[in-house]
């Protein structure tokens, strides 16, 4: 890996520059290139806000370009802007072909006519099933490789924009969608068992591709290929719960083509948008996700000033005065965990005790 920094390109991507995860990521490749004696500039561009802190930090430090992205772009709707498209393009994929099939798509997730709008289609399906309020999982199973990621995807872009606790008038809803999957048929033995005989909690949905493979396929018995028995498999699956009365739905493609994920890409961003409406929620913003990164930064804050009391103190200290030192005796689970973690660490703090009695926990600089 590292003799082949000086040909690796890297982007890093964040809307505002100030999400920790991003940045710290940032950190640690540009310590990687410098240890090799590189000029991590040279080797950097950057998808963020105009004006944001990674766009000042590429404007200041040189780096190769700076792509804009929108600052109402959402993170989990930003695969057709510049956030999927840069990376996209770099692997060679079409993404002109992306763009024409979400356009597409979007054209048909705008007609009024219900049965003609496929996003509307799937909103009313997912609502439906869950008697709006989302009562079962949905269970994501495409059907080919190449889609593997494609569950994961809607992992986030269903999860972050449908789990709310409160609707656009306030009320407390506690809406959303669990969303699980991998891909059918290889993944599906770890689970098709009890999604047909199990808990009837979920309903499934499987991405179909008709196109097996470019070119002729191999026969692995007397006129079957594999193709054959991968649409078998999906088919048999399918019968088999709805004969047990398990909900489906059945998203079918031609192929997997960069025009087709990007019209896939579309018809679920817009049927987010849809149930949204159906439930009376905002489907654009994170607040719990806004809460956590708070949180994080509150347990960063308290890690600081127990490392200036133990450094300030100089000698060791049990646990309990340590939280009462620091102003927070309610966090002494907290505070365990933070020194648990500097000492697994070596970063200068001894743990020491039983840590089933944090009466005997005693703490020392080291």
């Amino acid at each position: 890996m590292q003799d082949r920094l000086s040909t690796t390109l890297v982007i890093t991507i964040s809307k505002s520059g100030g999400t920790p995860e991003t940045r710290n990521g940032m950190l640690e490749i540009k310590h990687a290139y410098e240890k090799q004696g590189l000029n991590f500039a040279k080797y950097a561009v950057a998808t963020t806000g105009r004006g944001s802190n990674l766009d000042k930090v590429a404007q200041t430090e040189g780096w190769l370009a700076s792509f804009p992205m929108h600052d109402w772009v959402g993170g989990r709707t930003s695969e057709l802007s510049a956030v999927g498209l840069l990376p996209a393009a770099l692997q060679g994929i079409g993404i002109d072909a992306m763009l024409a099939g979400a356009k597409e798509m979007d054209a048909a997730t705008r007609l009024p006519d219900i049965k003609g709008n496929p996003a509307a289609l799937l909103a009313l399906s997912w609502y439906f099933a869950g008697n709006g309020r989302g009562e079962k999982d949905m269970v994501v199973l495409p059907y080919k490789d190449s889609l593997l990621l494609f569950s994961r995807y809607l992992q986030q872009l269903v999860m972050e924009s449908l789990g709310k606790e409160k609707d656009l008038a306030g009320n407390t809803v506690y809406q959303g969608i669990a969303v699980y999957g991998n891909k059918g048929s290889t993944d599906q033995h770890a689970y098709v068992q009890q999604l047909r005989e199990g808990v009837p909690n979920f309903f499934l949905t499987f991405i179909e591709v008709l196109e097996d493979r470019e070119g002729e396929s191999v026969t692995v018995e007397p006129g079957v290929t594999s193709g054959d028995y991968l649409s078998g498999l999906l088919q048999g699956t399918r019968q088999a719960l709805y004969e047990n009365q398990r909900d489906s739905i059945t998203v079918t493609i031609p192929e997997v083509n960069p025009y087709t994920v990007g019209a896939l890409i579309a018809l679920y961003e817009r049927a987010v948008g849809f149930y949204a409406s159906l439930v009376n929620i905002n489907a654009y913003h994170q607040p719990g996700v806004e809460a956590g990164k708070k949180a994080a930064a509150a347990v960063l804050d308290l890690q600081r000033r127990v490392v200036e009391v133990l450094q300030e103190t100089g000698q060791s200290i049990c646990l309990t005065d340590l939280a009462e030192k620091v102003n927070a005796s309610d966090k002494i689970e907290t505070i365990y965990k933070i020194i648990r973690h500097l000492h697994a660490n070596q970063r200068g703090v001894s743990l020491s005790g039983d840590p089933g009695k944090p009466e005997t926990l005693a703490i020392a600089p080291k």
